[in-house]
């Protein structure tokens, strides 16, 4: 599928467990490349902008990582499992809407039908990147095991996913980090 003006050179799909590092490897990315030529989607975003229409709550309270978001996450999990359920494709339209630089980093996403959406619109432009950290790492960047949160499909949707287009290990190792990130931004360069 040959690039439209205003469709994406390039889309990046991330993925991986709570507190692997998906938005900090999306982010180290775009400031790589810079903002000019990257976007940082969150799929959660729009997800969490109707949910908190919906139940009259704080919306940017909800993007960050704090326990308010925490106190409101299984609900959110479970309402979100229902909009996709009528609609698989509602949050991917939604987040792509208006985004003008050419490489799109889709830094959350969790479910083998947010992957599917993205392949049927975009085609070969889309490549899958798995990051992953052992659970030692995930806390001491303050995981902890949630019931009904880390064994539900937004946690575990893509854990039997084979063939990624690029693993990420986010274990730690600052340099073996920066190599793997050199190795993204030359792939990335190599499609502008």
């Amino acid at each position: 599928m040959a690039p439209q003006a205003g469709a994406p050179r390039l889309v990046l799909l991330f993925s991986g467990k709570r507190k692997s590092g998906k938005d900090f490897v999306a982010e180290a990315l775009r400031s790589r490349l810079g903002a000019d030529v990257c976007a940082v989607l969150r799929l959660s975003g729009p997800l969490k902008e109707q949910y908190a229409r919906e139940h009259g709550l704080d919306f940017e309270r909800l993007l960050d990582a704090s326990t308010y978001k925490e106190a409101f996450r299984r609900d959110m999990i479970r309402w979100g499992e229902e909009k996709r359920q009528a609609d698989p494709g509602f949050f991917c339209r939604k987040v792509v809407e208006g985004v003008s630089q050419p490489v799109w980093l889709v830094s959350d996403t969790r479910r083998v039908s947010d992957i599917q959406w993205f392949r049927e619109a975009y085609g070969a432009l889309t490549q899958t990147v798995r990051v992953v950290a052992p659970e030692q790492s995930r806390r001491q960047r303050g995981w902890v095991f949630t019931p009904g949160v880390d064994d539900a499909e937004s946690e575990c949707g893509l854990d039997d996913l084979e063939g990624f287009d690029w693993v990420v290990e986010n274990h730690g190792d600052a340099g073996r980090l920066e190599e793997q990130l050199q190795s993204l931004v030359a792939f990335v360069r190599s499609r502008l």
